[in-house]
């Protein structure tokens, strides 16, 4: 930057560079609650793997236990097929 620069061209520059702050500083808010909902989408889906991986397991163990025998309401078929 020289000694030239007008106080108007100063200016200019000053609220130009106030303006790309005040974009990126929005920006990193829009960032930052998509990062926070992420976080918490990511939680909700650990859990329910968690909770997947346990019914599977008692699954495999009541197979192997031989409890398998009576299905499930779950699993039945329904009548129509």
């Amino acid at each position: 930057m020289g000694t030239d620069s007008t106080p108007a061209e100063l200016t200019r520059r000053l609220e130009a560079l106030e303006s790309r702050i005040a974009y990126q500083e929005h920006w990193l808010d829009t960032l930052d609650e998509a990062v926070a909902g992420q976080e918490q989408r990511m939680s909700r889906l650990e859990r329910l793997n968690a909770l997947m991986q346990e019914r599977l397991r008692d699954k495999q163990r009541a197979l192997q236990e031989g409890d398998a025998t009576a299905p499930e309401p779950m699993d039945e078929v329904p009548p129509h097929y």
